[in-house]
């Protein structure tokens, strides 16, 4: 074989044998790609911090909804008993855990455990979108929560979860109602939202809608004021018309 046939020898082979490799990749990536197209579109990993009367709903709803939710509180049984009564999406583990397991986090405590959560789960909440639905009331919280409502709420949040993206959001209205009033026909009960970062409230009102109600965007978090415990609408199971008439906001 000449010199110049044992080139063009050399350059078929290697031409078959690249075609070879990248039909092996391509062949070797189709189960990734098909698993992807399989799982539920935009599926989200949420780890609720708080699983009482508001976490447990809004995490349930969220379930419901196709996303995955871890529920962590301080008693481990309720929250496995809870995820095991709704069944597959729904798991259980320590606030650490939920913190580490969520893309979205979601705060329902008392607030004055806010500060402590702060500062354990520094390195998990980092970051990351944190909707907070916990509401200072002095009564229970002392002076902390005094001091929280002289400044706002969405203010106070923010320095005692340092480095999460933070939206205020879930606190105004109970638990029963937005259980029951979950994707209800008609109007849907108006949930006030109020962030500085735009892809967390993004994120928040797909994560309202999902959980069957509808979003108003109030603004930033100096705007969270306006639905702070004890003031006028604080309470009210609102359409978002009438929540948007109540807070003064364009329809």
């Amino acid at each position: 074989m000449s010199g110049k046939n044992v080139t063009q020898h050399n350059r078929r082979k290697f031409i078959q044998l690249a075609g070879t490799v990248a039909a092996g990749l391509f062949l070797g990536a189709l189960p990734d790609a098909l698993r992807a197209q399989g799982s539920a579109p935009g599926k989200l990993r949420i780890g609720v911090v708080g699983s009482g009367n508001v976490g447990g709903t809004i995490g349930t709803l969220w379930v419901k909804a196709g996303h995955e939710v871890m529920f962590s509180s301080l008693d481990i049984e309720h929250d496995r008993k809870l995820a095991a009564g709704i069944g597959a999406g729904a798991r259980a583990g320590t606030p650490k855990e939920a913190a580490a397991f969520g893309e979205v986090l979601f705060f329902a405590v008392p607030y004055a455990a806010l500060p402590g959560l702060g500062r354990d789960l520094a390195a998990e909440i980092k970051g990351k979108i944190a909707l907070d639905a916990s509401n200072p009331i002095p009564r229970r919280d002392g002076d902390m929560a005094k001091d929280a409502l002289a400044k706002g709420t969405g203010v106070a949040s923010s320095e005692y979860l340092p480095g999460a993206r933070i939206v205020r959001a879930y606190n105004e209205v109970g638990a029963a109602r937005m259980r029951d009033d979950a994707h209800r026909a008609g109007e849907r009960l108006g949930i006030p939202l109020a962030g500085d970062d735009a892809q967390a409230l993004k994120t928040a009102v797909r994560l309202v809608q999902d959980a069957g109600h509808e979003p108003v965007v109030v603004g930033g978090l100096a705007q969270a004021r306006v639905f702070d415990f004890g003031t006028a609408v604080f309470g009210k199971p609102l359409t978002a018309a009438e929540l948007r008439k109540a807070l003064g906001l364009k329809p």
